[in-house]
C-alpha cells in the first residue's frame, strides 16, 4: 500500500537499504515496525512513539481580540529545514509529527511543503499528524530536498477543516512561494477587517457591502513600509479563514505591488523585514499581545523565518523560533518527543549541512539558538543569513530569485542602490 500511495503522489522514493527493524512499547506489549532512511533506534521506543496501523484597512482605534476559550492558550508548531546538499527530513519530521495529539494538544491538522527543483510538492491532511497514515508514510519513506517547511495546527482561526491547513502556497513571479505561520495577529482575522460598517467590493461595478452581508471584502493593505500605496487591487486573496492565509497574501500583494524586476536577496530581505515591522505596528491597534512566527518559502534555495514571540494571555506556552546548524564533524541526536537517536556521521558527507527552524527544540542534546524579538533570518545552503548586508554571499552562491517570468534585477550593484541599501559593505566583495 504505502508504494500504491507513492505511486498517486507521484514521489520519486529513495527507500532505505537495508530497513531497519525496531520496537515500539505499546500498552498491549511489542509491535514491530520498519524505520527508513537508515536511522538507527535507540533501545526501545516509547508508547509515545506508537506508530499508526499500517495503511488500510484602515486605521481603527485599539479593539478587543476576538476572544478565545479558556482551553485555546496553545498554538500551533512550526518545522523548516534547509539544507547545503539533498537530505531527507524523516528524523526531525518523526518528532515534530508527535506533537500533533500525541505529546502536545496540536491536533487540528499538519501539512508539509518541499521544493523539488522548482517544483513544490505539498501535503495536507486535516487529521492530527500523530495519527495520519500520510504522515506516518513520510516518515517511513524519505525523500531529499533542499528546502522544506511544515506547520501542525492548533485551530483558533477558522475552523478544522482542509482549507486553513498550513503551509498555504501562491505563485509570484513564476516562483512557487510557501508560507507556515503561528501566532495571532488580529489586523488579519476576519472578524476584525470585515467589521467596518461598510466595505467597497473589489468589482467596480459592485455596490458597497452592508456590515449584514460580508460576502465581499478586501484584506487589509500593507506596503507603506516599502513605498507602496493601496491601489485597490488585490491579487492574492485568502481561501480559507485563517489569519496565518490573509497575512501571507498581503504580504505577496505588497512585493508585487513594489518590484517590477525580481529583487535580489539583499534588497528582499530589507523589503520583508519592513513588511513584518508594519505588521506588528499595524496590529498594536488591537488589545493583547502580537504573536508572529513565520517560515516563508521562496523556491529551491531561499527560506525565511521571523520571529515576534509571546504567549497568550493566562498561558505559559510560550511561542517563538529556535534554529540550529548541523555541520561537520557531525555527532548523534536524541529526539525530545521520542526516545529515538541518530550518529548523523555515520550518514553524512564533508559537504552536507543542515538548519533546522522549530517552536520548539526537537532533540534534547544539541544546542539550539532561540530567535530575537523582530528578527528575520534568511536560510540558504544550511547557513543562517541575519541581515541584508549578509545576503549577498547567497547572491555569489547563484542561489537568488529565478525566473523566466519576469527579468531579473540589473546586478545586485544596481539593485541595492535603487533601494537605498548600504553599499560601503560590499566593496571589493567580487560584486
Amino acid at each position: 500500500m504505502p508504494l500504491a500511495l507513492a505511486a498517486v503522489l507521484g514521489l520519486s522514493l529513495s527507500l532505505p537499504t537495508p530497513s531497519l527493524s525496531f520496537r515500539c512499547v505499546t500498552p498491549s506489549g511489542y509491535t514491530r515496525g520498519e524505520v527508513g532512511g537508515g536511522h538507527p533506534p535507540r533501545g526501545r521506543l516509547h508508547s509515545s512513539c506508537h506508530l499508526p496501523p499500517q495503511l488500510p484597512t484602515a486605521k481603527r482605534k485599539c479593539r478587543q481580540r476576538p476572544p478565545l476559550s479558556s482551553t485555546a492558550l496553545s498554538m500551533c508548531q512550526l518545522m523548516g529545514m534547509n539544507c547545503a546538499a539533498l537530505t531527507d527530513f524523516t528524523f526531525s519530521f518523526r518528532g515534530f509529527a508527535r506533537r500533533g495529539g500525541a505529546t502536545d494538544v496540536h491536533s487540528h491538522g499538519w501539512g508539509l511543503c518541499f521544493y523539488d527543483g522548482r517544483g513544490l510538492r505539498a501535503f495536507h491532511d486535516p487529521d492530527p499528524a500523530a495519527e495520519s497514515q500520510l504522515a506516518e508514510f513520510i516518515q517511513t519513506h524519505p525523500v531529499k530536498t533542499l528546502n522544506m517547511v511544515s506547520h501542525i495546527r492548533y485551530a483558533t482561526r477558522g475552523e478544522v477543516r482542509l482549507e486553513n491547513v498550513h503551509p498555504f502556497q501562491r505563485e509570484m513571479w513564476g516562483i512557487s512561494f510557501c508560507f507556515a505561520h503561528n501566532g495571532d495577529v488580529s489586523c488579519f482575522d476576519r472578524q476584525q477587517f470585515a467589521s467596518n460598517e461598510f466595505v467597497d467590493c473589489p468589482s467596480t461595478n459592485a455596490p458597497k457591502m452592508n456590515k449584514v452581508n460580508k460576502s465581499c471584502v478586501k484584506i487589509p493593505w500593507i506596503g507603506k513600509s516599502i513605498g507602496v500605496e493601496d491601489e485597490g487591487e488585490r491579487p492574492y486573496n485568502p481561501i480559507g479563514a485563517t489569519d496565518s492565509e490573509a497575512m501571507f497574501c498581503a504580504i505577496l500583494n505588497a512585493l508585487r505591488a513594489r518590484f517590477d524586476t525580481l529583487p535580489t536577496l539583499p534588497v528582499l530581505h530589507s523589503a520583508v523585514q519592513s513588511l513584518c515591522n508594519e505588521i506588528v505596528g499595524l496590529d498594536e491597534q488591537y488589545d493583547g499581545t502580537t504573536i508572529l512566527n513565520f517560515l516563508l518559502g521562496c523556491g529551491p534555495h531561499i527560506q525565511f523565518a521571523y520571529s515576534w514571540p509571546g504567549a497568550r494571555e493566562g498561558s505559559s506556552v510560550w511561542n517563538g523560533l529556535h534554529y540550529l546548524v548541523r555541520e561537520p564533524p557531525f555527532g548523534s541526536a536524541h529526539l525530545s518527543d521520542c526516545d529515538y537517536s541518530i550518529d548523523f556521521g555515520r550518514f553524512t558527507k564533508e559537504d552536507d549541512r543542515v538548519a533546522v527552524i522549530a517552536t520548539a527544540p526537537l532533540t534534547d542534546d544539541e544546542d539550539w539558538v532561540e530567535f530575537k524579538r523582530g528578527q528575520l533570518v534568511l536560510f540558504d545552503d544550511g547557513l543562517p543569513h541575519m541581515a541584508p548586508d549578509d545576503c549577498y554571499e547567497a547572491e555569489l552562491r547563484k542561489h537568488g530569485l529565478k525566473s523566466d517570468a519576469i527579468p531579473p534585477a540589473p546586478s545586485l550593484e544596481v539593485d541595492m542602490r535603487r533601494y537605498e541599501l548600504r553599499r560601503d559593505f560590499f566593496q571589493g566583495a567580487a560584486i
